[in-house]
């Protein structure tokens, strides 16, 4: 796992603060011009109003807790979650197969703060599952009721931004329920994985709405400094976050501030902060090859559209949110044209901007709300091209709330004209209607098999569906069905012939059903396709273990241990087929081997363990289960077998093994407390 940060990169407090003294200066004219105000002549300048397409409050009668019926309504809406549980979409890699959530602790943190995590860089993310973790364990239902509660948070952040945004709580309200209900947020909230999105948009949001506080009651130094730390704290939760600084800018243009030296000096530090953890992202990704070269598949002309098509099916999608799926692949062409629709993207975005641009008394708001949803979706358009999807639902989560706003807008301007009714009418529909997709949708995210089965079923053809089968296998196999995940890894090969890691996980499952040979077969194959794989030969080697050809194995420890010398199952492998062959000294040198380079490897401590009693060195033996203790207390095998050998060197704290391992649920740990324990 590649290091992020060394002595020479970390961000010292006072090198930040060094930033605030530029704007001592603007903070002393600030303070100045607050404590003359009153004293100014009569005669002074007015702050030039800001004009907008709507000129009276028409949501004045709407009473203040308007919102905490939106926010009633949205916490039932989204109780459906709660019943959800994991999925092999992420979630294994983030929470159940995460190594970083096993330690709470200084070492275990500051882990999480210098290290990449699956081509990520989200600490505070992390550290809010590091929590859950270490309270509940694998249990989703915290998970996802964290999840729930911070888009709750974040409709009331979203209603307080609009309000100050617009002035307008008419407005507000309505920019509120529509990102509380709308149909493309549910994979940021129904998701666990998506922790990353709902935590870094309450941090983003509630760094704009202390910008806006400043704007309106004047810069200050608290609010300033406050506001740059929720934005360090966004970017710490989503690298998506670096959009804020130029957001920023829009709403100085938007509120008619001027634009000025002193308004340029004010983002800097938000900008250093941005470039700082932009790079990080395109880091990350690179360590994990996420970044594709489109070139590869399509030309020059290909990728407009595609740019068009994706940017034209945010805005289909928000009026019209259909064949919604957690994957939107780029189009299976094999080299031919694309679709037809395609080539109608790139008109029909002329034609969204020719609607901004033409002079109107709403072109204001429409400028401004397009401007917001561009720039917080601008990372995520695929200009660089990350993953395999054109389009992805979940990168809509903060930026609708720019066309929403606009929608706010035109109804409050719309309230007051005789079509005020209609509009209320066809809004309180879609409302409705977008509930309804949204507590579907809620449904597809309960486990593997309904997601999987949606993605599949969306895009039944498409090759990309292998990577879906894949995980799909990892599921069945994770839940002990092997005969249903070799079904999924055969449709992932089918879809994709030369797919290397299906065919390593086939072989897996093929190998725990005791058909070695095919599993040989499988493993043969992925060789054949990348040769120089040392997992792949260490577990072809303990399939041909299994299948009794001790020589073959041991040709492939070898094999292994050459291609990667720090590859500690391999050793692991290795030293119990010397054990097996009698040689204790050489499998002994191979399980030290392996626990050097993996301390917290819990095998070969089991192995040498094993070794230890049977030539009744029970005193090493159990040095061993002590260490297997402290890297897993849980382990109830540990306690059983610790207790075993206490009881025989005649030690009475062997039936305190036995009782602790049968806490843990070990049932020949009960069996022998009631023979042997008084």
């Amino acid at each position: 796992m590649p290091e992020i940060f060394t002595d020479s990169h970390l961000i010292k407090i006072q090198p930040l603060s060094n930033y605030f003294n530029i704007f001592t200066p603007i903070v002393s004219i600030s303070y100045m011009s607050a404590k003359t105000k009153k004293s100014m002549p009569v005669t002074q300048v007015k702050p030039r109003q800001i004009k907008t397409a709507v000129k009276s409050d028409v949501g004045a009668g709407i009473p203040k807790w308007a919102i905490i019926i939106v926010l009633v309504f949205t916490a039932f809406l989204y109780s459906k979650a709660l019943d959800n549980g994991f999925t092999y979409m992420d979630d294994d890699y983030y929470v159940l197969k995460n190594y970083y959530l096993r330690d709470f602790s200084f070492k275990g943190i500051w882990a999480i703060f210098t290290h990449f995590y699956s081509f990520n860089y989200h600490p505070l993310t992390s550290i809010s599952n590091l929590i859950e973790y270490t309270i509940w364990g694998l249990n989703p239902w915290p998970y996802h009721f964290f999840n729930v509660l911070l888009h709750l948070l974040n409709v009331w952040l979203v209603y307080r931004l609009a309000e100050q945004l617009s002035g307008k709580r008419f407005t507000a309200l309505v920019v509120a329920i529509l990102f509380a209900v709308h149909p493309m947020h549910v994979e940021s909230v129904a998701w666990v994985a998506e922790r990353k999105d709902v935590l870094y948009t309450a941090f983003y949001l509630s760094s704009l709405l202390l910008y806006l506080r400043s704007i309106r009651s004047g810069f200050t130094a608290s609010n300033y400094v406050i506001a740059l730390a929720l934005f360090l704290a966004s970017l710490l939760s989503k690298s998506a976050a670096v959009t804020l600084p130029v957001l920023l800018l829009a709403i100085d243009v938007y509120k008619g501030r001027k634009i000025n030296a002193r308004l340029i000096l004010e983002k800097i530090p938000f900008l250093l902060l941005s470039l700082l953890f932009g790079i990080l992202a395109v880091m990350s990704q690179l360590s994990g090859g996420a970044i594709n070269d489109l070139g590869l598949s399509y030309n020059f002309i290909s990728r407009i559209f595609l740019f068009t098509a994706g940017l034209s099916s945010y805005f289909l999608r928000l009026i019209a949110p259909l064949n919604l799926s957690a994957i939107h692949y780029f189009p299976d062409v094999h080299g031919d044209p694309l679709p037809w629709y395609y080539y109608l993207s790139l008109p029909f975005i002329i034609l969204i901007a020719w609607l901004a641009a033409r002079r109107s008394a709403f072109r204001k708001e429409i400028i401004f709300g397009i401007f917001f949803f561009l720039i917080t979706i601008s990372v995520m358009l695929q200009i660089v091209t990350v993953g395999s999807a054109l389009t992805t639902e979940r990168y809509t989560y903060v930026s609708y709330i720019g066309l929403f706003y606009i929608i706010g807008q035109w109804m409050t301007g719309m309230w007051e004209t005789k079509y005020g009714n209609m509009v209320a009418v066809v809004f309180a529909l879609f409302v409705l209607t977008f509930s309804a997709q949204a507590y579907n949708r809620i449904g597809v995210w309960k486990d593997s098999n309904t997601l999987f089965t949606d993605i599949t079923e969306k895009d039944p053809d498409n090759w990309r569906n292998a990577f879906v089968y894949y995980y799909w296998g990892i599921s069945k196999s994770s839940e002990g069905f092997k005969q249903e995940a070799i079904d999924k890894y055969t449709k992932a090969i089918n879809l994709k012939p030369d797919y290397e890691k299906a065919y390593i996980g086939r072989a897996l499952a093929y190998n725990e059903i005791h058909n070695t040979k095919s599993a040989i077969a499988d493993y043969s194959k992925a060789l054949s396709l990348r040769p120089n794989n040392a997992e792949t030969y260490s577990a072809r080697g303990w399939a041909y273990y299994q299948s009794g050809d001790k020589i073959a194995a041991m040709n492939d420890y070898n094999k292994a241990i050459s291609l990667d010398p720090k590859f500690p199952e391999a050793y692991n492998n290795r030293g119990w087929a010397y054990y097996e062959s009698g040689d204790t000294k050489f499998a002994i040198a191979d399980f030290d081997k392996a626990i050097i380079l993996n301390p917290t490897f819990i095998k070969p401590y089991y192995n040498r363990a094993a070794i230890k009693v049977n030539s009744n060195d029970l005193k090493g033996a159990m040095k061993d289960y002590n260490e297997l203790i402290k890297i897993n207390p849980e382990d109830n095998n540990a306690w059983y077998s610790r207790g075993v050998a206490r009881f025989n060197m005649k030690d009475p704290k062997a039936c305190e093994d036995w009782k602790k391992s049968s806490e843990l649920g070990n049932e020949d740990a009960f069996r022998m407390i009631s023979q042997y324990c008084r």
